[in-house]
């Protein structure tokens, strides 16, 4: 698993999979698709990581697909819960835009495993449960995007492209995932409040504007 920032913010990892055995075997999957990427994984990997037969498996998931599949929305549930709550709070745009990014920065940062396998196996997932990811890729960016119009609107940002800028404010948050390392020299919460900096005056906002979210 990831490491133990990944219980960061109170966020229990994988908490609403039950029973215990589906829990192991999807912490197994999210481990051996971030080492070995989804291909090149095989359920008898999995299976031999939640130290149970390959014939378990197929009691909790019908496919190595399915595992990705729920990994995925539970992942993508999560950003945009993230998002949304962000978009919906109180105070200025700024300050809505600096929470949406310190909370999503810190969680990719704390959950930098499992955010790897729920940002960069969209292709190998099925048609139909691809479909349902994309949708609540929309809702976050839709929410990102709310809060970029509404500091465009108040004067508050120099945006003269809301669905550019929506791209690359969620690209520079979720590639963090991809090279963030417990071992490094920032934690998650001070590479969150790093980015909210960064993008704060990529939109033309003043940091001092928002106040710092915990």
């Amino acid at each position: 698993m990831d490491s133990a920032a990944e219980t960061a913010g109170g966020y229990q990892p994988w908490s609403e999979v039950t029973p215990d055995a589906a829990r192991r075997l999807l912490i197994a999957a999210v481990e051996a698709f971030a080492e070995r990427g989804y291909h090149a994984t095989t359920t008898r990997d999995i299976a031999g990581r939640a130290g149970m037969s390959p014939a378990a498996l197929y009691i909790h998931y019908k496919t190595k697909e399915e595992l990705l599949h729920r990994i995925s929305r539970i992942g993508h549930d999560k950003a945009l819960e993230i998002l949304s709550t962000a978009a919906d709070g109180p105070g200025s745009a700024a300050e809505r835009l600096d929470a949406a990014v310190r909370s999503f920065v810190r969680w990719h940062a704390a959950h930098h495993t499992t955010a790897r396998v729920v940002q960069y196996e969209l292709d190998a997932l099925a048609p139909e449960h691809r479909s349902d990811i994309v949708a609540l890729r929309r809702q976050s960016d839709a929410a990102v995007r709310r809060i970029l119009a509404d500091g465009v609107e108040a004067g508050e940002f120099a945006v003269p492209d809301v669905p550019g800028t929506t791209l690359a404010v969620l690209s520079l948050c979720i590639d963090v995932a991809r090279w963030f390392s417990v071992s490094g020299p920032r934690t998650p919460d001070e590479v969150g409040a790093l980015y909210a900096d960064l993008v704060l005056r990529m939109v033309g906002a003043r940091p001092h504007e928002a106040r710092p979210r915990t």
